[in-house]
């Protein structure tokens, strides 16, 4: 299967009332964990590189190589994705080296400077079929900003998404970025006014902090993809030292294989339990 912008998968998700998993990749074994899920439950999937990601691997070269390999030897519609781009040169990087979609984040700038510069990237993006996702304002989490407090006003969301183009909209309805418990409550209503007011789909960040019957019910109010990136760190770290709890080892591939086998069967149940929510 060919790689796909993020439009071609979300769009007919949104119509259908299904969510589609995003989760992030650090390492190659992740990809390659998302692309065996995928292949496990018959399901597109998104495979997200943050700019955090590209500070400590040096650069996006590599580790986008990495991905696009991977995605495109899957047999499911693959989305590579640059997630939570504050530098408008790395979102120029992404587009050249064949990424399908960015995650522009504005959201530190100024209300007109954000919608500005969004409106640029957008306009830079499309004319390579590359897709953007963009965050009026910042959900919680992230660097310390905002409490889980934080909500997006419908109205401000229409009135964003019109002036900018994006094909997705990120949105605060409860979440919080980097959650190791998960124990946040979503505004369901929220979501659902967002969903009648924005004509693009809804993005929730932050998911890991969202238990199953949250994820679920946030589906069936409105959201269509969902970010899980902690949750899966952990579910990577335990399964590593499990192995070598039981199996000590100088052997890398060891305890990383097995990291990436857990993260695989945790990304298809993810999977599976968003698309049919």
């Amino acid at each position: 299967m060919t790689l796909v912008n993020l439009g071609q998968v979300l769009e007919p998700a949104r119509a259908e009332g299904r969510g589609l998993a995003a989760f992030n990749v650090i390492q190659i074994e992740h990809a390659e964990a998302y692309a065996a899920a995928a292949e496990k439950v018959g399901l597109p999937v998104v495979m997200q590189i943050s700019e955090n990601c590209v500070r400590y691997h040096g650069s996006l070269a590599p580790i986008a190589a990495a991905t696009l390999a991977i995605a495109a030897a899957c047999d499911q519609p693959v989305v590579v994705h640059l997630d939570h781009a504050e530098d408008v040169g790395l979102v120029e990087d992404a587009v050249r080296l064949g990424l399908t979609s960015v995650m522009y984040d504005g959201s530190r700038l100024s209300d007109v400077a954000n919608r500005a510069q969004t409106r640029r990237i957008v306009e830079l993006c499309h004319a390579h079929a590359v897709s953007v996702e963009a965050e009026l304002g910042e959900v919680g989490g992230k660097d310390g900003v905002h409490t889980p407090g934080a909500r997006t006003d419908p109205g401000e969301a229409a009135r964003f998404v019109a002036d900018t183009g994006v094909d997705a909209l990120a949105v605060a309805v409860g979440s919080s970025h980097a959650m190791t418990y998960r124990t946040a409550l979503l505004d369901t209503d929220l979501i659902a006014a967002l969903k009648d007011s924005v004509p693009v789909p809804l993005v929730l960040h932050g998911s890991s902090g969202v238990a199953d019957d949250g994820l679920v019910a946030a589906v069936r109010a409105g959201m269509t993809k969902v970010n899980i990136a902690t949750h899966l760190n952990q579910v990577f770290t335990r399964a590593m030292l499990s192995r070598l709890e039981s199996t000590p080892t100088v052997d890398t591939r060891t305890y990383l294989g097995a990291a990436r086998d857990a993260v695989a069967d945790e990304a298809a149940r993810l999977m599976r339990l968003l698309a049919t929510a």
